[in-house]
């Protein structure tokens, strides 16, 4: 009872599939002189995780006709409910099943290792000539272990797969990586409202054009919800909006698109919560000329129910830009406004979610951050690259907080790159001392 209270405590110590066979085959050569853990799967093949020498357990590969030769393998690995246990001849253990440097096998034990509805294996136990064979007690006390073992094991191997299946399903919904693109400067700043969360409710979305010279689309926006429903919704808005701009790039058409995909989505599943803000941008690099060798970006900002976009400008002034509009996905028709400007050199347009002016800190812990303290922490980013504007941004934010909760955060800056320094010219020597 004292090792099977040891051998539970270490196995659900770990929901790592080949930690959790490891501890199985380490803890069973405790029980014989050796010990191995026989698994078979589409990934692997068979495989088996010896145990019992100096080294820590090795896991080796099993040819088939090996495992052939070994008799009750065929069921063990295949019957549910499991097999009853078999006591193998001296001699028909394979080598490979071994510890290295063992020598010869005396008795063995085959216990199948019964998972959740299913097997998960086998559980091989040696023991070296002359040590006697395993008698009955030592037999069903081996099945009550290898039950324990499998079941461990079992619920590492459900939850590998479940954790694989939500990496790939999380794919396609995790924030893209900004690339840069000539003429423009882009950076992004993204924290979900709980740290183990790598999707959330707000997102964006960067579309680069296909030619040289062209509008790169940018989308930041916030969806109703939380949770997995949310980013499941992020993800259908992204596609959509991701097909949408290659037939439409009239800002407020491709909203109305849009907001008819998510009502009439809606409707055939008896939802009405399907909605979401958001601001779109069209970012067109201009071409340099005489009077212009920096050239600048040509921006079209679309608000839709979203905070506006903030623009700094070279001279420190922060300005709001005068767009506003209704959320997509709540009434049959949409309005909204677009403001065309120009960034110069040196100037970015700062994309937000709400979760930056709805933080709530300060002295109080209760007090929103608000869009004055967001305007002032721009002030001083005059002339800077978007990423330093948006990790300003970013820092002043999570000061305020100070480690309260708070909502997804999202913050992106489109920027006009600066001019160029002029080279700087030939230094003239250094006066040499001396007498007039």
């Amino acid at each position: 009872m004292e090792f099977l209270d040891r051998a539970s405590a270490r196995l659900l110590a770990s929901l790592n599939r080949r930690r959790s066979v490891a501890a199985t085959a380490e803890l069973a050569a405790e029980l014989a002189d050796a010990a191995a853990v026989i698994t078979s799967s589409r990934a692997h093949g068979a495989e088996a995780t010896v145990a019992g020498g100096r080294g820590r357990p090795a896991a080796v590969a099993v040819p088939g006709a090996e495992l052939e030769a070994l008799p009750g393998i065929a069921e063990a690995l295949a019957r549910f409910p499991p097999a009853p246990s078999r006591c193998l001849a001296t001699g028909r253990v394979p080598a490979r099943l071994l510890p290295d440097g063992f020598g010869a096998a005396g008795s063995a034990l085959l216990v199948p290792l019964p998972g959740s509805g299913a097997p998960v294996g086998a559980l091989l136990l040696v023991r070296r000539p002359g040590n006697g064979v395993f008698t009955a007690e030592e037999e069903v006390f081996a099945r009550v272990f290898a039950a324990r073992a499998g079941g461990a094991i079992s619920a590492a191997a459900l939850y590998e797969d479940r954790t694989e299946t939500m990496t790939v399903l999380q794919r396609n919904l995790l924030p893209p990586v900004l690339r840069s693109t000539a003429g423009i400067d882009l950076a992004a700043s993204y924290r979900p409202a709980r740290a183990a969360d790598l999707i959330g409710g707000d997102f964006y979305d960067v579309h680069p054009s296909p030619r040289p010279g062209g509008e790169t689309a940018v989308v930041l926006g916030d969806v109703c919800g939380k949770g997995p429903e949310a980013a499941v919704l992020t993800g259908k808005i992204r596609n959509t909006l991701a097909a949408l701009r290659r037939v439409e790039d009239d800002h407020e058409r491709l909203l109305q698109h849009l907001n008819g995909a998510l009502l009439e989505e809606g409707a055939e599943d008896g939802e009405d919560d399907r909605f979401a803000t958001l601001v779109l941008a069209g970012a067109t690099p201009r071409a340099p000329d005489g009077d212009r060798p920096g050239g600048g970006i040509l921006l079209r900002l679309t608000a839709a129910g979203h905070p506006a976009p903030l623009l700094v400008r070279r001279d420190g002034t922060v300005e709001e830009a005068p767009t506003r509009g209704t959320l997509v996905g709540a009434v049959p028709l949409v309005t909204a406004t677009t403001w065309t400007t120009v960034l110069e050199p040196g100037e970015t347009c700062l994309l937000f979610s709400d979760g930056v002016t709805e933080a709530r800190g300060g002295p109080a812990g209760g007090e929103m951050f608000g869009e004055e303290r967001l305007r002032a922490a721009l002030e001083g980013c005059a002339d800077m690259p978007a990423g330093a504007v948006v990790e300003r941004a970013g820092v002043a934010v999570s000061q305020w907080l100070a480690g309260n909760d708070h909502d997804d955060i999202v913050l992106l800056g489109i920027g006009a790159p600066r001019r160029p320094r002029p080279p700087a010219g030939p230094r003239a020597p250094a006066a040499r001392g001396g007498t007039a």
